[in-house]
C-alpha cells in the first residue's frame, strides 16, 4: 500500500469515530441499515439455494447463492452503512496508524455490532412473518450442523471469512471505478460464502430465521456460535489483514 492508501484508511477510521462522537443517532441508523442489507442478502441467498436444491441442483444453488450474497457489501459500499466486520479492519488500521485510539475502536465496534443486530433482527422477522418463501425445510437442512461445528473450526472459518470480507471492503474504499468495485467486491464476498466460512452479522439474520422456522434449535448453541464467530471475525479483520497492511505500508 502506498501513502495515499494509508491515508484513506486512517481517515476513514477517524471519520467513523468522529461521526459516532458527534451524532450517535445518525451513526446508529447507518449501522441498522447495514444490518438491513446483510439480511436482504441472507434472504436472497437462501431463497436461491432453496429453489435450486428443490429442483435437484444443490451445487448450483450454493454457487449462485454465494454470488447474490455479494449484494450486501455492494449496497453498503454504494448506498452507505456501518458494518461491524468491515469496521474490524478499518478501525484497527486507524489505531495501528495512531489516527484513532483503541477506546474509539471499541466504541465503533460496539455500536455498529448492536446496530447491525437490530437491522438483521427486524428484516429477518419480516421475512418470517411473510412466510419465509417456503424455505423452512432448507433452513432445517443446515442449521443444526452450522451451530454444532467444533469451536476450532468455527473460529478459523470466521477468521478466513472476515479476511475475505475486509478485502472486499478495502477494494470498495480504494477503487474509484464503480465497475471495478462491483467486480472485486462480488469476487471477495462470494468467495467466503461458497467456502462455507462464518460471518457474525450474516449469522444474526440466519439464526433469527432459523430459530423461528426450525423447531428444537438450541439458543445456547447459537449464542456460543455468535461469540466464537465474532471473536474470529475480529481476528481476521484486525490482525490477519489490518496489521500486516499497515506494516507493509511506506511510512511518510
Amino acid at each position: 500500500m502506498n501513502y495515499e492508501d494509508v491515508q484513506k484508511l486512517s481517515n476513514a477510521a477517524a471519520g467513523k469515530a468522529n461521526l459516532l462522537a458527534s451524532n450517535k443517532g445518525r451513526y446508529f441508523i447507518r449501522a441498522v441499515m447495514a444490518g438491513f442489507f446483510i439480511a436482504i442478502a441472507m434472504i436472497f441467498s437462501n431463497v436461491v439455494g432453496s429453489i435450486f436444491a428443490s429442483d435437484g441442483f444443490p451445487a448450483w444453488g450454493k454457487f449462485l447463492g454465494a454470488v447474490v450474497f455479494s449484494i450486501a457489501v455492494l449496497l453498503i459500499s454504494l448506498v452507505g452503512g456501518e458494518l461491524f466486520t468491515g469496521n474490524n479492519m478499518v478501525m484497527a488500521f486507524g489505531a495501528f496508524d495512531k489516527k484513532v485510539s483503541w477506546k474509539d475502536v471499541g466504541k465503533v465496534w460496539a455500536v455498529s455490532y448492536i446496530g447491525n443486530f437490530v437491522g438483521c433482527l427486524l428484516l429477518s422477522l419480516f421475512f418470517v412473518w411473510a412466510g419465509a418463501s417456503g424455505t423452512q425445510d432448507y433452513f432445517a437442512g443446515f442449521m443444526e450442523t452450522k451451530i454444532s461445528l467444533p469451536a476450532g473450526q468455527m473460529f478459523f472459518r470466521a477468521v478466513l471469512c472476515n479476511f475475505f470480507v475486509c478485502l472486499g471492503v478495502l477494494c470498495g474504499i480504494k477503487l474509484k471505478s464503480e465497475a471495478a468495485r462491483i467486480l472485486m467486491i462480488t469476487v471477495c464476498i462470494s468467495g467466503f460464502v461458497v467456502s462455507g466460512f462464518e460471518h457474525c452479522v450474516a449469522n444474526m439474520a440466519t439464526f433469527t430465521v432459523g430459530f423461528a422456522v426450525v423447531p428444537g434449535l438450541s439458543l445456547g448453541a447459537m449464542l456460543r456460535s455468535m461469540l466464537i464467530v465474532t471473536i474470529g471475525n475480529i481476528a481476521g479483520g484486525a490482525l490477519l489483514l489490518a496489521w500486516p497492511l499497515r506494516k507493509m505500508s511506506a511510512d511518510q
